[in-house]
């Protein structure tokens, strides 16, 4: 067995035992990174020499007795829109292509506290917009399961380097189901915790009152680890929640019994695969035979997400992206001959076909006679779908969905298609809508590619989402398989 393909609470009992040191598992993910991303191109930046500086301060501090946190001497990665001071952040952006912030977003701080190796940055859709990791200014990223296929979005490089094991674990952001949808697509854990339980400072906005920074994972165990180390109340975000953080561990018990789970009507109709929905009915009839009662429940309101999400989203980020103007970060244009110019010519330059669509989108959803046509009723719609969920969630405790409605998809399959490529979130989007927290961990295959459940609880209620799908997986196989990817030698 390798040291890359272990999990962080694998890895963290090794090193207790010193039976390896933090150096060692470093190199063994930084050779990882170099056989398979030529092939995979998960990371825009990679910070070696820093990752190995932090693995021997990690193993200097276990020399000395020191007893190391779960996570210390750990490699991990992060979206390239999380601020690390002194290294790139560019969000897959031409904007902010040489942008090096001088701090660190709070998530990083936390992590750096607990010991972390930092890897490097990760490839992301420009701006965390989109839903196939196509829309980066650089490079697109693609699927360790099948090359030609994309690894989802955004968080795409994120997760395809946990997939392919060039990362133990990684952070994402999701604003439409940015993790969980990448997460089902390369059959690893992906969770978006409620909004306002991790902290947002540092975080490069898209939408602000739907963004969220969640962990990446190999299993259940570890994405516990990982939001314990980062959730809980940071005063430089005034979203952050003032409130106590459970303890996650005590969520990893494999048992269900007695749990009430509804089944969402809605998220069954026209569009879902058959050999998708055929795995997560399978999931769905585990869950009960390890003792949960599942039951059919409505969110009537569900069809009117998505169109209501890109109203709100558009919204919000051509107000977050105003400020990306050629005088104040980033890029600037050599050729404009006035101010009105530079500004024009940097944004035209700068920014994708797919920022400036939804810029577009945001900016006439937010103009004089049109705001309370189209901003302010789709904000009484996202109202509607969060009482639906208030409803369910007083009969039951959590409600059980697929992720997407189909498999990863062809690279290309769905570029000329916005419309079809909005799509591929429907099953996402309605829980961002509600500031909720959901987890997607594998439940099986479709075309030898990963199929992924969605568990989605009650506001700061993660312990049931993870006790849920801890039971899930320790009771099937289906996070255990590996892409089998050509290794270069």
């Amino acid at each position: 067995m390798n040291l890359y393909e272990l999990t962080a609470h694998e890895l963290h009992e090794l090193l207790q035992k010193k039976e390896v040191s933090s150096r060692e598992i470093t190199q063994s993910v930084l050779e990882r990174i170099e056989e398979v991303d030529d092939s995979v191109k998960a990371y825009v930046t990679l910070t070696k020499e820093k990752a190995l500086q932090q693995a021997d301060k990690v193993d200097k501090s276990l020399a000395s007795g020191e007893t190391l946190g779960p996570l210390a001497g750990i490699p991990m990665g992060f979206k390239d829109n999380i601020c690390t001071k002194g290294i790139k952040t560019t969000c897959s952006s031409k904007i902010l292509e040489n942008f090096v912030p001088p701090y660190n977003a709070t998530v990083v701080e936390r992590l750096e506290e607990a010991g972390a190796i930092c890897l490097g940055k990760l490839n992301m859709d420009e701006f965390a917009m989109g839903s196939s990791n196509e829309n980066s200014a650089f490079f697109p990223t693609r699927n360790p399961w099948d090359l030609d296929r994309v690894p989802g979005g955004s968080s795409g490089g994120a997760v395809a380097a946990v997939a392919a094991d060039e990362a133990i674990y990684t952070l994402g952001s999701d604003t439409g189901g940015s993790i969980r949808q990448p997460a089902s697509f390369c059959g690893v854990v992906g969770l978006k915790p409620t909004y306002g339980l991790v902290s947002r400072f540092g975080l490069v906005a898209f939408a602000s009152s739907l963004d969220q920074i969640g962990p990446i994972t190999k299993d259940v165990t570890d994405c516990a680890l990982v939001l314990q180390a980062i959730a809980g109340h940071d005063p430089y975000d005034s979203t952050s929640a003032n409130l106590p953080v459970p303890d996650y561990r005590q969520a990893l018990v494999p048992d269900i019994k007695g749990l009430r789970l509804g089944i969402p009507r809605e998220y069954f109709g026209e569009g879902l695969d058959a050999e998708v929905k055929e795995a997560v009915n399978q999931a769905i009839s585990k869950l009960e035979e390890l003792g949960a009662c599942c039951e059919e429940v409505s969110l009537p309101h569900t069809e009117y997400a998505l169109p209501a999400y890109y109203l709100i989203a558009p919204a919000e980020a051509s107000s977050n992206l105003a400020r990306y103007d050629g005088v104040k970060y980033g890029y600037r244009t050599e050729e404009a001959k006035d101010t009105v110019s530079m500004y024009m010519k940097t944004r035209r330059e700068g920014f994708g076909p797919e920022v400036k669509r939804r810029i577009m989108l945001g900016t006439y959803a937010l103009s004089s006679g049109y705001y309370d046509a189209y901003y302010l009723k789709a904000l009484k719609v996202r109202t509607l779908i969060k009482r639906d969920f208030d409803r369910a969630f007083e009969k039951y405790d959590a409600l059980i969905a697929p992720t997407s409605p189909t498999v990863a998809f062809k690279i290309g399959e769905k570029a000329n298609d916005p419309l079809a490529m909005y799509l591929s979130d429907i099953c996402t989007i309605p829980v961002n809508m509600a500031g909720l927290p959901a987890i997607s961990i594998p439940c099986g295959f479709s075309q030898g590619l990963p199929v992924g459940l969605q568990i989605i609880g009650k506001p700061f209620d993660e312990v049931t989402i993870l006790r849920v799908a801890y039971t899930f997986e320790q009771n099937t196989d289906y996070h255990r398989a590996k892409p089998a990817l050509e290794v270069k030698r």
